[in-house]
């Protein structure tokens, strides 16, 4: 597999969790039976509710990987494919430090989540069938 494209807050958690996989990564995308491209990523954080007293009660945070692939058969890309990874958490200014590291903890959390989600989908465009892989 050679990996190409932008480098993302999860570039080296991925390439470890293939490795990790007995996926050998390449240097060159010459050999490569699969070719990744990380096109982009995006975060969101929104106001999920408000108190009484217009300060925010609840959060919900969005991490989203955008990608595509190729197969060394295909003669072009595949479309854009996002995972996605969604978290919500209570907020209080009174807890500031102890929020702080909670969201901390949740992005991190949603980063693993978006690995596995592309591991996964990578391990099912390996078992199709050639055929099937080319539409």
């Amino acid at each position: 597999m050679f990996i190409e494209g932008n480098t993302l807050v999860i570039s080296k958690d991925l390439k470890k969790s293939l490795r990790t996989s007995d996926i050998v990564i390449l240097k060159s995308s010459k050999n490569a039976e699969l070719r990744l491209e990380l096109v982009g990523e995006e975060r969101e954080k929104r106001i999920l509710s408000l108190a009484s007293a217009g300060t925010v009660n609840e959060y919900e945070l969005y991490y989203r990987v955008h990608y595509r692939t190729k197969l060394v058969d295909q003669p072009t890309w595949s479309e854009v494919h996002t995972v996605e990874s969604r978290r919500d958490y209570t907020y209080s200014d009174a807890n500031l430090l102890a929020k702080q590291t909670e969201e901390k903890k949740l992005n991190e959390n949603m980063q693993k989540d978006v690995i596995n989600g592309i591991m996964r989908r990578l391990s099912a465009l390996k078992k199709r069938p050639p055929q099937a892989a080319e539409q």
